[in-house]
Order: structure tokens, then C-alpha cells, then sequence
């Protein structure tokens, strides 16, 4: 008997009148949230505008949503294209199911285009906003427990997980909850990027490349641990391998860059250095007018003291004469 174990929601949607909150989404657009507001913060820090990340946010986000879920159904294509299956149910991203390899891949590629737009380099937004993104994953993992999905082997430990649902082929226990690994996980490797950001000061996209390696080592542990059906080469879960991949690149990347590109970018956003550079330049302005009308005060000030000397000395002549006379 469980002492003590972690229990999963009797629902993943809640209801607000006839609206239904999934609690999957719920979790997915507080994660968006989340990393658009730091990634705000960590931008204007580095001398870029704000709103700038969210208007960027804009495109990558959607993209990011699309890259994910079609990462999912391709790589599962069983559960909606096999026998007995309902392929519209591939649309429905609510009941979950998004990879975060599609999802990044196709962020990124919305990314670059929101910052082509505004002239800005990717490498440089993509640092500033790796740990928010990091947060956000840490966030979006709880609509697994929702919906009662992707944990781990069966375990006794006080944490597991409990599993009370038997569709999709489940079996009702308790469980490693892996969602619950990998959420830690998440925000450690944000408190990574962060420290490592302010340390070293990294640029040119290496700070998003730590946050993919260091995200990628986690995940390979805990994709060990998962008995979700997946497929497997040469005996490890897809993901595994995909995991080992991105680290390699991620790594590599890094090494590259470092030799290529020293240092951090001066400028990440060229129209908000010459905003910022009119503004002062105003203010200069205008603080010399002042000080020119004040100048030209005293000036008038001086020159009306100098007429009325004058004037009093003209007046003791004028008396000094008739004494004599």
C-alpha cells in the first residue's frame, strides 16, 4: 500500500459555464506567457526595444504549435492512421501531443522570419529568449498530468504518479512521473542559461544553444524512463537518438561560434540605439536652451545693474556741480 504518491486530475478539462478549459492549453499558454515576458526583460536589457519579443512572438509561436503537433502524428502515425483509428483526431492538439524537437524547429523558423522583418538577428533574440523557453516547457509538461499521459515504469516511491484512467491502453497505478523529471529539469537548465548568460556573457546564440544541450541531456535520462508506445532503433526510443543528435550539434555549435565569434553583439536592435540616441539628444537640447534663456537672464539682469549705476552716477555729478557752483 502507497503511502503517499502524487494524484492525478479526475478530468483534464474544467468547465466555466458551457466554455470548457483544457487544462493541456491551459498550461501551453501560460508557458507562452511566461517566456515572452522574460524573454521581454532579458531583450531590453541588451539594449533592445520592448514588445519587441512578443511582436516577434507572434510568428513563432504558431509556427512553433504546428512544428510541434506534426512532429507528433508523423512519428505516431499509428494512433491516427492505423486501423480502427480516426484520422481527425490528429487535429485535436488539446488532447495532447507535441514534440518539442518540431516545435523548436518550426519556432525558430517563425522567428527568423519575425526578426527579418525588424531587422534583427535571430542568434541574438534566440538568447534572449532561451530561458524563457525553458520555463515554459517546465510549464507545459503539467498538461501531461492532466491528461494522464507520458509517465514512467511502475514505482512504489512517494512521489509516483497515479494513474486512475484505463483508456488507450493504461493501466491503472502509480507510476515515475516523468512530466515532473522533466519540469525540474526545464528549470534548472533555465537557471543554467541565466547564470551561465550573466558569467560568461554569451552571444551569437550560444546561449540557446546551452539551453538546447543542457535540455537535450536531460531529456535522453528521462525518455529512458518513459512506457509510452514509441517507436525504437537499435533499442532506444527515437527520441533517445534524437536527443544525442541535438545534443552533438548543440555542442558543436558552441565550439564553432566561440572561435568564429568572440564576444557578445554590441547592437541587437539598430532602431532602438538610434531612438535612444535622439532622445538623449534631445533632452541635451533642451537642457541647453534652459540654460541659454537662463544665461540671457542673467545677462539682462547684469546689464540692467550697469544702467542704474550709471544713472545714480550721473545724479551725484549733477548735485556735486551745483554744490561748486
Amino acid at each position: 500500500m502507497e503511502l503517499a504518491y502524487i494524484p492525478s486530475p479526475s478530468s483534464g478539462v474544467l468547465y466555466l459555464g458551457p466554455v470548457p478549459l483544457r487544462g493541456y492549453a491551459f498550461c501551453i499558454i501560460i508557458g507562452v506567457f511566461v517566456a515572452v515576458w522574460l524573454g521581454n526583460k532579458r531583450w531590453v536589457a541588451r539594449g533592445g526595444r520592448a514588445g519587441t519579443v512578443a511582436d516577434i512572438a507572434v510568428w513563432a509561436v504558431p509556427f512553433g504549435l504546428i512544428g510541434g503537433r506534426l512532429y507528433h502524428v508523423i512519428t505516431d502515425y499509428q494512433l491516427y492512421f492505423s486501423e480502427g483509428r480516426d484520422w481527425v483526431d490528429a487535429f485535436k492538439i488539446w488532447e495532447g501531443g507535441l514534440g518539442i524537437w518540431g516545435a523548436i524547429a518550426f519556432g525558430a523558423l517563425g522567428a527568423w522570419i519575425g526578426c527579418r522583418r525588424r531587422g534583427i538577428p535571430l542568434p541574438a533574440y534566440a538568447d534572449a529568449v532561451a530561458p524563457g523557453i525553458a520555463f515554459a516547457q517546465a510549464i507545459g509538461r503539467w498538461g501531461n498530468w492532466f491528461n494522464q499521459e507520458l509517465y514512467g515504469r511502475a514505482t512504489d516511491l512517494p512521489w509516483a504518479v497515479e494513474i486512475t484512467s484505463s483508456s488507450d491502453g493504461r493501466v491503472p497505478g502509480t507510476y515515475h512521473p516523468t512530466f515532473l523529471y522533466e519540469s525540474l529539469w526545464c528549470i534548472g537548465v533555465a537557471l543554467l542559461v541565466i547564470w551561465a548568460d550573466r558569467r560568461f556573457k554569451l552571444g551569437h546564440g550560444r546561449a540557446f544553444a546551452l539551453y538546447v544541450a543542457a535540455y537535450c541531456a536531460g531529456r535522453f535520462w528521462i525518455e529512458y524512463m518513459r512506457v509510452d508506445e514509441a517507436h525504437e532503433i537499435l533499442g532506444l526510443r527515437l527520441n533517445n537518438w534524437t536527443s544525442v543528435l541535438v545534443f552533438l550539434l548543440a555542442v558543436l555549435y558552441i565550439v564553432l561560434s566561440v572561435r568564429k565569434r568572440p564576444g557578445r553583439e554590441d547592437v541587437v536592435e539598430p532602431g532602438a540605439v538610434t531612438s535612444d540616441s535622439d532622445s538623449e539628444t534631445e533632452s541635451k537640447s533642451g537642457s541647453g536652451s534652459a540654460k541659454d534663456s537662463e544665461s540671457a537672464k542673467g545677462s539682462e539682469g547684469s546689464e540692467g545693474s550697469d544702467d542704474s549705476g550709471d544713472s545714480e552716477k550721473s545724479k551725484d555729478g549733477a548735485a556735486g556741480s551745483l554744490r561748486k557752483s
